[in-house]
């Protein structure tokens, strides 16, 4: 069934960072699930349970479309390598909120589906990647179509201009607006070792 885009609020489960999503819909994002071993470590690092065996879901599009109301002050970030995604989090509650990559030219954005008032709006999930395999090597669903989506929207944003609207990143430096903390490696480790 077709959904029009519509704004869909969003914030952190304490209610301090707040906003929306302008024009969310599947025609305008993506509902993925990730069952990846970064994703999972991204939630226990934030003081989260591994979500195992459940994925994190997201809501892919471009940075543009988020509007924040309330709270922007309380955001952080933290990553898993000096070239691994930015994964911003509520200061205030530790909870984790959004991907990006490190570089604004690329207008990329995923929000947790959890923090979407209406996940309905956002359709749903389109993709899943690295589902386990009882065989072995993970397998994705979807995501050849997923990543077409991504793309193209990207492309329309870096033609457009719409890429240097982006919250997460200084307009004139290109940096990102808060100083990235770089997880040691010993303690991404003892994460991944406690996930099995």
């Amino acid at each position: 069934m077709f959904k029009a885009p519509r704004d869909v609020a969003f914030s952190c489960p304490c209610g301090t960072i707040k906003g929306h999503i302008r024009g969310a819909s599947p025609s305008t994002g993506t509902h993925i699930a990730c069952f990846c071993a970064d994703c999972r470590a991204g939630d226990v690092f934030a003081g989260l349970p591994d979500p195992s065996p459940e994925p994190v879901r997201y809501f892919q599009t471009t940075p543009d479309r988020l509007h924040f109301a309330s709270g922007f002050e309380n955001l952080s970030v933290f990553s898993f390598g000096p070239k691994n995604l930015l994964r911003w989090q509520a200061s205030c509650c530790g909870s984790p909120l959004f991907n990006t990559l490190r570089t604004p030219k690329i207008a990329f954005v995923s929000i947790k589906s959890s923090a979407l008032e209406d996940q309905a709006a956002i359709g749903p999930v389109r993709a899943s990647a690295f589902v386990p395999n009882p065989a072995g090597t993970p397998k994705h669903k979807g995501m050849g179509r997923s990543v077409w989506a991504a793309l193209s929207r990207i492309a329309a944003a870096r033609i457009t201009g719409r890429w240097r609207k982006n919250p997460f990143f200084d307009a004139e430096t290109l940096a990102p607006v808060r100083a990235v903390q770089i997880v040691d490696k010993d303690v991404r480790a003892r994460i991944k070792a406690s996930l099995g």
